[in-house]
Formats: C-alpha cells, structure tokens, sequence
C-alpha cells in the first residue's frame, strides 16, 4: 500500500521524535508539531493505518507509537532530508585529525578514535579493499651486521614491516641490489596474486643469489598476507554500554569488535558506497538491536577501506550520514597526501 502525503509526513516526524527523546509520540504532540490542519483524532487515524502496515510499533500499554525496523528503513529510503555540512561542522571534523604523524596505520587509528567520540557510537576504520590492493614499494633498512628491517608499502595506505635475519653481511650494494630486484618484480603487482607459487618463481630469477635472498622474499610474502588480511581500528567501543536500549546486546558487540574474523565477513563485502543496515536487517545477530552505518574511503581515487559505526537504532541517520561522508573523503584524502608526500 503507497502511503498518503500525509501518512508519509507523520511516519517522519514519529521517526524524529523518537530520536530525540528515545519516548513514544502521541497524536497530541504531533498535531502541535505538525503544519498539515487536521485534528489528533485524523492523526490517530493515521497513526492506526501506519501501525497495521508494520511502520509502526506500540511499546507496552502507552498510547504513543514508535518506529519500527521497516519505519526507519522507509524513513532513510524515501522521507529523510540530509542537510549539507556547514563550514563549521566541516572544520570541526578536518580538527579531529592527527594530521602532524604521517604513518598511514597511526592515522586509520586515530581516525576511529576521533569518530567514536565526535558520534557518540563504536566506529570501525578498515584498510579492507576489494581485490585492488597492490604492492606500492618495498623498501630494505640494515638494522645489523646480519639483520635488516622489510617495509612494504601498499596502495590501500597500509605500511607493514618485518625484521628479518640474514645468512650475508649487510651492505648498501646488496640493500640497493635487492631493493630494485623485489620492486622490478612486485610494486604494482596485486597484493593476492603474491603467492607462494610466485614467490618461488620469483626466487628462481635470482639464479646464484636465490638461496641468500630467501629469507627476504619470504618475509615480503608474509607482509602481503598481512595486508591481504586487511586491518581494524575499533574506536569507542565501550561507548555502546552507555545505551539503555542495547542492553545485554552491548557485551555480544563488544565480543564480536575483537573478533577479526566476524568483523572481515561483515566489512569486507560492503560494495555500495554507503550501506546503513537497521536492527533485524543485520545478518549478525549481536547487531540485531543496532544500527550498523558503512561507508568507504579513497586514496588517490581508488576504493580503499572502510569508515563504519554501530550505534543504537535510533541514531540520527539524517545527521550522521553527511558527517560520516565527509570525515571518510577526508580520511582518504590525508591517506593520499601521506603517500604522494613519501
């Protein structure tokens, strides 16, 4: 059935009340609210109809109505109107960054930090991507006599390092000889096409020096599959057991944020460029009672991770979405620069 004007006007500021005050609306209030010159009993009426089409839910015995699950989705789908950010609320967010550490992990993790306390809710940054990734450059460091420091760089932001003991004497001819041999073959190479398979056809190449060099090649393989793996900044996270209405939920989330594997199979697979999934619509059942907000962030215009909050379902969605849009551009942009400035 295709909501009347009306019906969609009241549905909406039901949605709006209820996530300001977190109480159920009455006919009353809304008849105050409301510019539309019909009478409390034609807003019951209404009221009635959006309850039986399941917009609607009654808590209890109280005479006003809340939002259901379907209410929110049809208010984010067809009645919200997200306002532009003002200039102020821009530069409140571009603040929030520690833009003076250019490593690009230090960032995704002060990142979620600063979302966490901006929102009020858990907030996920991710160095997850589809399968894009490549290998921007590896860079050798001596850190010893026998020992040298793997940096591998990748086009997602992510920096990986890995010490690493060797069988020859570390000098700047065999740094410098190893640094072009690994970049000729794998900068711009695709970070899950880095196999063991390729490694070994790749050490095969150095012919005489292949046995010394292993160790290193080595070393890069479990650097690609660390990024591969991907990585997760859990921001605020104790904030969900400040809501009421999460109740024992809170501690299932809390269990699922530190589990890196729930959180791959819900973040990873994310490919609209903004995905708002509402109580029962969550696959997982520890989100059942929350609302879980995904977006992505670019670096130099590539898709590169994700940006997300979990929060209760009666979040502001109008208010937040803008926000969390542009605190995501503005990751990938310092992301980039970061990079382009190395």
């Amino acid at each position: 059935m295709e909501l009347s004007q009306r019906q969609k006007i009241i549905l909406a500021a039901i949605v709006e009340n209820f996530i300001q005050t977190g109480e159920p609306v009455g006919s009353k209030l809304l008849s105050r609210q409301l510019d539309i010159n019909v009478s409390p009993a034609t807003i019951r009426s209404d009221m009635a109809t959006l309850f039986e089409l399941g917009y609607l839910e009654q808590p209890h015995t109280s005479a006003g109505r809340v939002p259901s699950h379907l209410g929110y989705r049809e208010y984010i789908d067809s009645l919200m109107q997200c306002q532009p950010l003002t200039q102020e609320e821009r530069d409140q967010i571009d603040s929030l960054f520690n833009v003076r550490d250019p490593d690009p992990d230090k960032l995704l993790e002060d990142a979620a930090d600063a979302l966490s306390d901006y929102t009020g809710c858990a907030s996920i940054t991710s160095s997850i991507t589809a399968k894009a990734v490549r290998v921007r450059r590896i860079e050798l460091i001596a850190a010893g006599a026998n020992t040298v420091v793997i940096l591998l760089i990748a086009s997602n932001g992510v920096i990986k390092n890995k010490v690493c003991r060797v069988d020859f004497t570390v000098t700047p001819e065999l740094i410098e000889f190893f640094m072009k041999f690994a970049n000729s073959r794998l900068a711009g190479r695709n970070i899950q096409t880095i196999t063991t398979t390729y490694i070994n056809s790749v050490s095969v190449t150095l012919g005489e020096y292949s046995r010394i060099f292993t160790p290193l090649l080595v070393g890069i393989f479990e650097l690609c599959k660390e990024v591969s793996e991907g990585q997760y900044y859990i921001g605020g996270g104790a904030k969900l057991l400040e809501y009421d209405e999460l109740g024992r939920l809170a501690r299932d989330l809390l269990i699922m944020l530190d589990n890196k594997e729930r959180l791959h199979s819900i973040f990873d697979a994310q490919s609209e460029d903004l995905k708002i999934r509402i109580g029962k619509e969550n696959a997982n059942l520890e989100l059942v009672g929350s609302s879980l907000v995904v977006t992505h962030y670019e670096i130099s215009g590539e898709r590169a991770g994700t940006v997300g909050l979990i929060g209760p379902v009666r979040i502001d969605y109008a208010k937040i979405i803008p926000h969390l849009d542009y605190f995501a551009k503005t990751l990938g942009r310092l992301l980039s620069d970061t990079l382009e400035g190395e």
